[in-house]
């Protein structure tokens, strides 16, 4: 294998300027030149096939269409050497704990509205803001966040910023999972003499993460019982689901498993009635209790929302997350690392304009050629203009979207995302594909637990910036290098 492309102006992962390794990457870049290319070859085809073969997949829908499709895979790793990943592991910690104090606090006294941190209109004005949310402290342990999902990118000096927080029901793991079991079976000689921290624990830590959200009134005995709720097999993330039922050991279930009665909620079972403690939920808000939310919700439990305001049941990640997740909101969040914690924030944004600010929207406008805009409801690349990949006519367009309702969008530089060698699909040629790191922290009580990696997203059409799997994006095995005596994999 040959790496004969340049860096150019871009933090590149593996390459330093001059083309040479970087230190932690030695062994894997002489490992893989030692490969022939068909060697080489094979090994990607087995990989993409084990993933079909294993039904790792998932959905896009074009067209009130849904297309299965197996999540395209790259063989070359990204590695975060051990002090570079204590950092991030530090700021996700950080940053967790500043937004589930906003949570706690947007839900009940409004401290940081009143003292002026966040604009009420943001807020209050917000389709994400849960107003029937508002004034029930039924969060266990104060805990509003179950599972969150922080996607972090580099900039072109190598510096990790946060992308976007991702606090309702964020996806992936399960290809964290099945992106390291395919590197070991495929490319086992990628690991030998490398120290890298192991993944196969974390989902008993994911499970006693979960079980510590156990309602105020469960009193026993044993432990509480959880169940994942999903929308059913037509979900996009369907295959997520189903993996962390299985290897947390609960039932996976939908809506028409479960019934309220008298306040308690149930699940249906062969052997009758099994009260339900906690429900880990993968459907959104609006869905979830047709007799609290969208009455014409088919997937939801009625009665779930009074069960869980009574104490009786356990909702994760907690209704009205969404707030949290607002691009717009996403601009305060270091200002709320400050306010509630009284520390400067360890990983920082990206820079963030605000539309509905006449001065903020003036200057966007006068270089929408080198911004990038985002509609602040959207998620998966659409409803974006990346300025510099624009034509004049989409300029335009999305101008008049911006004026028509400027409050929906941001805008933000053109970060020169890093950059990692990847493995062409079909020539065997290896080129330079934009990537970011979801990096998932688990948060039970006052703890929070930051999974070892995480997943790395590649942007596999060259010169793309949008890695998302529905937008033709893949995955990368992600190591983070482990000092000598730890556990490795």
């Amino acid at each position: 294998m040959h790496m004969l492309y340049e860096t150019g102006s871009f933090y590149d992962e593996m390459l330093e300027p001059c083309g040479t390794p970087k230190t932690h990457y030695e062994t894997v870049y002489r490992a893989l030149h030692q490969l022939p290319a068909d060697e080489l070859r094979r090994k990607h085809e087995t990989a993409q096939n084990r993933f079909l073969r294993q039904g790792v997949t998932f959905t896009v829908y074009n067209d009130n269409a849904g297309a299965e499709r197996t999540m395209p895979f790259d063989p070359i790793p990204i590695i975060v050497p051990s002090a570079q990943w204590a950092r991030i592991e530090q700021g996700m910690i950080q940053r967790v704990s500043a937004l589930n104090c906003f949570l706690e606090d947007v839900y009940g006294e409004q401290f940081i509205v009143r003292d002026g941190i966040i604009p009420e209109k943001l807020v209050l004005d917000n389709p994400a803001y849960r107003p029937e949310v508002a004034g029930h402290s039924c969060a266990p342990r104060n805990s509003r966040i179950f599972l969150a999902g922080i996607d972090l990118i580099r900039d072109d000096f190598g510096e990790y910023r946060v992308l976007e927080d991702n606090l309702r029901n964020p996806s992936g793991i399960a290809y964290v999972y099945e992106n390291r079991n395919v590197m070991r079976h495929v490319f086992p000689e990628l690991f030998r003499s490398q120290q890298i921290m192991s993944i196969e624990h974390q989902f008993g830590v994911l499970h006693e993460t979960m079980l510590n959200h156990a309602p105020a009134g469960f009193r026993g005995p044993g432990l509480p019982r959880a169940v994942l709720l999903t929308p059913g097999p037509y979900n996009s993330a369907y295959y997520d689901h189903a993996f962390l039922a299985r290897q947390m050991g609960i039932e996976l279930v939908e809506g028409g498993d479960l019934a309220v009665l008298d306040g308690y909620v149930y699940e249906r079972t062969i052997r009758g009635l099994q009260r339900v403690d906690i429900i880990y939920r993968r459907i959104d808000d609006d869905f979830l209790d047709p007799l609290a939310f969208r009455p014409d919700s088919m997937i939801g439990v009625p009665g779930l929302f009074d069960a869980h305001c009574r104490g009786n049941v356990s909702i994760l990640n907690g209704l009205g997350n969404g707030i949290a997740d607002h691009k717009g909101v996403y601009a305060y969040v270091p200002d709320m690392i400050r306010y509630y914690l009284n520390e400067e924030p360890i990983i920082p944004n990206v820079p963030t304009l605000l539309l509905n600010d006449p001065e903020q929207r003036e200057y966007v406008f006068e270089r929408m050629d080198r911004l990038v805009i985002k509609n602040v409801g959207a998620s998966g690349g659409y409803d974006m203009l990346i300025g510099p990949h624009a034509t004049e006519e989409e300029i335009v367009l999305f101008r008049e979207k911006m004026m028509a309702n400027p409050e929906q969008y941001i805008a933000q530089p053109t970060v020169k995302l890093s950059r990692a060698p990847t493995l062409h699909q079909h020539d065997d040629r290896v080129y330079p594909c934009h990537i970011d790191l979801r990096v998932f922290a688990m948060r039970g009580g006052d703890h929070t637990h930051v999974l070892p990696g995480g997943l790395s997203r590649v942007a596999l059409k060259e010169g793309s910036l949008v890695v998302n799997s529905s937008q033709g994006g893949g995955g990368k095995d992600t190591w983070v290098l482990q000092e000598r005596g730890g556990l490795v994999c």
